[in-house]
C-alpha cells in the first residue's frame, strides 16, 4: 500500500525559506507523480507543484514560479519542496498527494485534488510579515 509522510513545515519570517518533504513508500515502479497542494483558511485549495518520477518533469503554479523548487531524492523515495522568498500569502496547510503516472496537464488544477489516489497528512507553513 502506498503511504506518504509529509514534514518540514514551520514558522518563518517573510523572505525566509523552508523545505517540505514528502516521503513515499509502497510504489512498485518508478512512474508516479507527487504533487503539493495548499489550503489556507477561507481560501480555495490551490495546487502548488507536481513532480514526475519517470522523467523528472515539473509543474508549478504561477504564484510560486521562481520561488519554489520541487525535486526528488530517488534513493530516499522523497520529494522535496524548497520554498524561498516566502510571503505571508504562502501561509497554509501544505498537503502532498500522489498517483500513478506522470504529472498531467491539469496536475495542480484546484479540482484535480480529489483525483489523486494517495494523500499524506498536512504540514502547516506560517509566514509572518
Amino acid at each position: 500500500d502506498v503511504q506518504l509522510q509529509a514534514s518540514g513545515g514551520g514558522l518563518v519570517q517573510a523572505g525566509g525559506s523552508l523545505r517540505l518533504s514528502c516521503a513515499a513508500s509502497g510504489f512498485t515502479d518508478d512512474d508516479y507523480a507527487i504533487a503539493w497542494f495548499r489550503q489556507a483558511p477561507g481560501k480555495e485549495r490551490e495546487g502548488v507543484s507536481c513532480f514526475s518520477s519517470s522523467d523528472g518533469s515539473t509543474v508549478y503554479a504561477d504564484s510560486v514560479k521562481g520561488r519554489f523548487t520541487i525535486s526528488s531524492d530517488n534513493a530516499k523515495n522523497t520529494v522535496y519542496l524548497q520554498m524561498n522568498s516566502l510571503k505571508p500569502e504562502d501561509t497554509a496547510v501544505y498537503i502532498c498527494v500522489a498517483e500513478w503516472g506522470p504529472c498531467t496537464d491539469y496536475a495542480i488544477d484546484t479540482y484535480s485534488f480529489p483525483e489523486y489516489d494517495y494523500r499524506g497528512q498536512g504540514t502547516q507553513v506560517t509566514v509572518s510579515s
